[in-house]
């Protein structure tokens, strides 16, 4: 295997820049991958075009560079196997005049990758290094488009879901505003489990905060407090009538008490 130490100081300075440039700004469709210590092989994973019989697929393919880069053309070679005239059914040798009598030392990897994949979509069964499937576009291009789907799908690479913009953040957000309601959820869970009735609160009935906040006693807190953690706001009113008319029996016998000790005095005021 060439390394970089093989190859001329002018070769790997031109093909350093060109890779720099397709990190930077990689092509349609194109990932370039590269081994740092062996230039000569330049990967790369094509995504099938939309609207063709690739599509839905990625394919792997390598890019051979001779010690006289640029001044002659690389050899391709598709790792992953396709049903395509132009590239061969037994190594993946493509054939392409790009990399053939249409080469110039001015076209560069960039050019060369696109083409390939344009490949992909116009096929070339003049020059076809796959006699099967050249004949086949020619003669029933809806065969044809059956045997490279078949293809596709057995031997082509599944491509990486893509996630739209801020869709953790959002997801993220929807948990935090939804935590209240998962305690009261799960209350109502519990409930259910137990084979209790829970009824349903109507979205006309009054909630229980209106209730809470006219009241400063802590009684009252208590029991609204009660209704709340139940989830179940149809029944706050009920909920909270008994422990009020608790409270105002309570406080009676003290109010009779002390309205009995006023009236006393006044007697023996009288009396004096």
């Amino acid at each position: 295997m060439a390394t970089n130490e093989n190859l001329p100081p002018n070769v790997i300075k031109q093909l350093a820049k060109e890779l720099k440039n397709l990190d930077e700004t990689p092509p349609e469709g194109i990932r370039v991958g590269v081994n740092d210590d062996d230039f000569s092989t330049i990967f790369a994973d094509i995504e099938g075009p939309a609207g063709t019989p690739y599509a839905n697929g990625v394919f792997r393919m390598k890019l051979i560079l001779g010690h006289d880069y640029p001044h002659s053309p690389p050899a391709g070679y598709f790792l992953t196997k396709i049903f395509h005239p132009n590239v061969a059914p037994k190594n993946g040798e493509i054939c392409v005049n790009t990399l053939k009598k249409d080469w110039n030392p001015g076209l560069g990897l960039r050019h060369v990758l696109i083409v390939i994949r344009c490949l992909l979509i116009e096929p070339f069964p003049g020059s076809a290094l796959n006699e099967q499937a050249g004949k086949m576009l020619l003669d029933d291009y809806e065969e044809y488009a059956r045997y490279a789907r078949i293809y596709t799908d057995c031997h082509a690479i599944k491509p990486k879901p893509k996630f739209k913009n801020g869709a953790i953040s959002e997801s993220t957000t929807a948990l935090n505003v939804g935590q209240t309601n998962t305690s009261v959820l799960s209350t109502e869970q519990k409930n259910g489990a137990t084979g209790a009735a829970v009824p349903l609160p109507s979205p006309l009935a009054p909630t229980t905060n209106t209730v809470v906040k006219g009241s400063q006693d802590q009684s009252t807190n208590a029991a609204s407090s009660t209704v709340t953690d139940t989830g179940i706001s149809g029944s706050a009113t009920s909920s909270l009538a008994p422990v009020m008319k608790n409270k105002e029996n309570v406080g009676l016998p003290k109010v009779n008490a002390d309205k009995k000790k006023i009236d006393a005095r006044k007697k023996s005021l009288k009396r004096l």
